[in-house]
């Protein structure tokens, strides 16, 4: 049995082979980076870490973030989640943007554009 990462929208379905991932956007006020890596396993996603290029606007690193020179990282703590639900807005016209080893891409153009995106583990 393999691992894979499943991208949902309604009835299609993308299938890519990765352990973790890296979920990326700007945000809509400050227009920064913001970025998250993912560890997919059977049966959720983890939240390995997280940056943010910059600061207000509610993006406030927590206390104990550290400072790279460019992002300010952490690692989250929140419970392992067996899905990801993402939207569409248009005030991210960038949209969000998924990276693993092999490439990076727009979660959109994997699922045609749609509205909410699932991201979850899925296996063969």
């Amino acid at each position: 049995m393999s691992l894979n990462l499943c991208i949902v929208s309604g009835t299609a379905l993308t299938k890519i082979a990765a352990l973790t991932f890296t979920l990326s956007w700007q945000h809509s006020v400050q227009k920064t980076e913001w970025t998250e890596t993912w560890h997919v396993t059977p049966t959720a996603l983890e939240l390995v870490e997280a940056r943010v290029e910059g600061t207000g606007a509610g993006m406030e690193p927590p206390e104990g973030a550290v400072f790279d020179g460019r992002f300010w990282r952490w690692k989250p703590t929140i419970a392992p989640l067996p899905e990801l639900r993402l939207s569409r807005s248009d005030a991210v016209p960038q949209a969000w943007r998924l990276c693993t080893s092999d490439s990076c891409r727009p979660v959109a153009s994997a699922v045609d554009h749609a509205d909410v995106v699932i991201l979850k583990p899925c296996t063969d």
